[in-house]
């Protein structure tokens, strides 16, 4: 009798630690191929702006040409394709066999602004290569890390990454370049207003599909409007010398290494391997699967060092570093199709939509107005989730000190960047992004309350 209801106990348990979920195809099931092609379209539509807008505001803020910016654009959806069949398929003990979409991270794209104001564009890409391993790294010894990266840190992190995110949006909603003549312009303004307008309203249609794209079609409809108004000059499709199809070819764009351009975007390497770690634990528990097992402790470890190793082939591709997208868990939630077979589809039509250089063009000569408004809502988005995870934890005086003055540091580098003006190359590099400044604070203080105070405030993952 005592044996039986021990093994009733072990039952109930292990139907607790199993998230019952609701799923019409689960993660190793394999739908016809009608329905994965529309299940990956719905996951494709969620995604592709992200993927492509932090090439579009890194070049707008560098003031690189249509070519340039087309190529990079194309760069970030062909390496997004190879890093979201290699999340999904997981070989090995890389990738977490989950159907996870990687794509271009918005984290990077103040530092790497920063970095390529002073070395250019190929120290950005050797940087990015470089500093990759920090997460490659962490992907192994996480367990001993998270007394460092604890949820404070990670959502001081995140609401700055939101906070800088919305400066640069604001700016490409007058215009992008502040120095040129209709910087501000009623017809500027006007375009971003009635883009943003067109987000909120079809965020807020019944219709799952038309929420899902409420952004691609108000890009859409910004774009058309601006094509009307003027704003936008077709003729870079004739001047163009890649031709309709190309191969990608890596180190294209040369690399470069400089010691404080890779710790500057090492910082940030540690932010999205807590990120990662979050995502792939979502998705686990949407698609059905236990939290608690080893399966489980597999699948994080393989989905952060997945994240590394695609975030280096993206600098040998030209590309910017790459991280999980957790829009796509919404997907997953809304249409019931948790396969990573749909995935390789997704991975499939990422992959050919890069190869295409006509596709990188069409967003490059978009008018930067049509992307501020597009994009001003998400960037603040990014900022309410830090302040969500700062508002789940307990803080106390010293918490509420350490939020305080990260902000400030972090802020006040954003704001007035010329405080810098007078110091050294490496220095600037490390501490002009206020990601960077604001979260090293954030990480030094965190560590000496751990060390001085005798504070826990390690993360806890159950």
């Amino acid at each position: 009798m005592e044996e039986q209801e021990q093994e009733l106990e072990q039952e109930l348990e292990q139907e607790q630690e199993q998230p019952q979920v609701d799923l019409i195809y689960k993660v190793d099931d394999r739908p016809p191929f009608g329905e994965a092609l529309f299940a990956a379209f719905q996951h494709l539509l969620a995604i592709f702006v992200a993927i492509i807008t932090p090439a579009l505001i890194i070049c707008g803020a560098l003031a690189k040409n249509v070519e340039t910016t087309g190529y990079l654009v194309s760069m970030s959806l062909f390496v997004s394709g190879l890093a979201t069949f290699i999340q999904c398929k997981r070989f090995g003990r890389v990738g977490c066999g989950l159907l996870c979409v990687q794509g271009t991270s918005f984290s990077f794209i103040s530092p790497i602004i920063a970095i390529a104001a002073i070395g250019g564009m190929p120290l950005v890409f050797g940087s990015c290569i470089a500093a990759a391993p920090v997460e490659i790294l962490v992907s192994f010894t996480f367990k001993y890390l998270r007394r460092v990266i604890t949820p404070l840190v990670s959502g001081i992190v995140v609401m700055l990454i939101g906070l800088s995110l919305i400066k640069a949006g604001f700016n490409s909603c007058a215009g992008g370049d502040r120095f040129a003549d209709d910087f501000g312009s009623a017809q500027n303004l006007g375009v971003a207003a009635v883009v943003l307008f067109c987000v909120i309203i079809f965020n807020n249609f019944k219709n799952k599909y038309v929420r899902m794209s409420s952004i691609f079609i108000a890009l859409i409809i910004g774009y058309a409007l601006a094509a009307c108004l003027g704003m936008v000059d077709f003729s870079a499709f004739s001047e163009s010398k890649y031709g309709w199809f190309y191969l990608p070819v890596p180190f294209k764009e040369g690399v470069k290494f400089n010691i404080s351009a890779i710790i500057a975007l090492g910082l940030v390497y540690l932010v999205t391997a807590i990120e990662a770690t979050g995502d792939v634990t979502a998705n686990s528990m949407i698609s059905g699967l236990s939290i608690k097992d080893d399966d489980y402790s597999k699948r994080v470890s393989g989905g952060v060092l997945a994240d590394g190793i695609n975030s280096m082939l993206a600098g040998m591709f030209s590309s910017f570093p790459n991280s999980i997208f957790a829009q796509n868990n919404g997907i997953i939630q809304i249409t019931g199709v948790a396969s990573r077979y749909v995935g390789y589809f997704v991975a499939a039509m990422l992959v050919i939509l890069g190869l295409f250089p006509a596709i990188g063009i069409v967003f490059s000569i978009m008018p930067a107005p049509v992307l501020g408004g597009a994009t001003l809502l998400m960037f603040g988005t990014v900022a309410a989730a830090g302040v969500k995870i700062l508002s789940a934890q307990t803080l106390d005086r010293s918490d509420v000190l350490i939020i305080a003055a990260s902000l400030a540091a972090g802020m006040g580098v954003e704001l007035a960047p010329d405080v810098l003006q007078h110091a050294p190359d490496d220095v600037r590099m490390i501490f002009s992004s206020g990601i960077t400044t604001g979260g090293l604070v954030a990480i030094l203080l965190n560590s000496a309350m751990v060390l001085f105070a005798g504070k826990n405030k390690g993360i806890k993952i159950k």
